[in-house]
């Protein structure tokens, strides 16, 4: 299993991939977030699904990006046109062996940029028979592989005219949520991000003491919000007279146990 998110907002485009690759007890690491093309002229892919499918797909594309001798696809659509036609490629070639061996052909990938000829950044999330979504302002983030756990805080916090900064707050929590209910999705963890006004890209990877402030703060700080809310009609008729909370002298609640990486 893993985690990918990709994110749109007015700002420009973010994306985050968790590095974990589980084998039956083994763990290990590495990156399943791609950039491919040079200079302004770049996109990233991030997938999830067979490994050999996704090494192999990305083979064939940048064998289709050598071949056009240094000329960068114009849009981001047509960048989208020749991953999905080596996608339908390696399917022609493995889909029937992999799937006689009791393995699904089940890629997935996130593709974000902007391109030479493209108005706005785009994104868009593409299944594994080559067809493929936009995402929107009304929904601006797509993500792959363990989905439900990091769901929530993106539905109910990150909107379109969402701050990047902000949005990468929620990416990390979105992933911080997943990581805490999965044991196939962890550390170390890729970002990129894409400006739209400068039309230049960042990239970073961290680790799990990278980012241990975060990480106790957002632990320490949920605790207290739950302590803290209002009580609900719940206690006057669950909760006995001797355990329900006093307002007074109230010691602040201890920090949680921090959960092992």
């Amino acid at each position: 299993m893993t985690y990918c998110l990709g994110i749109k907002t007015r700002d420009g485009l973010i994306g985050l991939s968790d590095g974990r690759i589980t084998s039956g007890s083994q763990l290990s690491s590495a990156r399943k977030v791609t950039m491919m093309g040079s200079g302004g002229d770049r996109f990233f892919i991030m997938n999830s699904g067979l490994r050999s499918v996704r090494d192999k797909t990305l083979a064939y594309l940048r064998r289709d990006m050598q071949k056009r001798r240094g000329e960068a696809y114009p849009t981001m659509l047509d960048a989208i046109s020749a991953f999905t036609a080596c996608l339908r490629q390696v399917a022609a070639e493995d889909k029937e062996s992999l799937e006689a061996s009791k393995l699904h052909f089940n890629l997935h990938a996130i593709i974000g940029g902007q391109l030479a000829e493209d108005r706005e950044p785009y994104m868009f999330l593409v299944y594994p028979e080559g067809n493929w979504i936009e995402v929107d302002e009304r929904t601006p983030y797509l993500s792959i592989g363990a989905t439900a756990y990091g769901k929530p805080i993106l539905d109910r916090a990150l909107t379109y005219g969402t701050d990047m900064q902000t949005a990468l707050k929620l990416a990390y929590l979105s992933f911080d949520s997943t990581r805490f209910s999965s044991n196939d999705v962890g550390f170390p963890i890729d970002m990129v991000s894409y400006h739209a006004d400068s039309r230049s890209w960042r990239q970073s990877n961290y680790d799990y003491d990278d980012l241990s402030e975060q990480r106790q703060w957002w632990n320490r700080n949920l605790t207290e919000l739950a302590r803290r809310m209002p009580d609900g009609p719940w206690v006057e008729t669950l909760v006995p007279d001797s355990l329900r909370p006093r307002l007074i002298a109230e010691e602040p609640a201890e920090e949680p146990a921090e959960e092992p990486a």
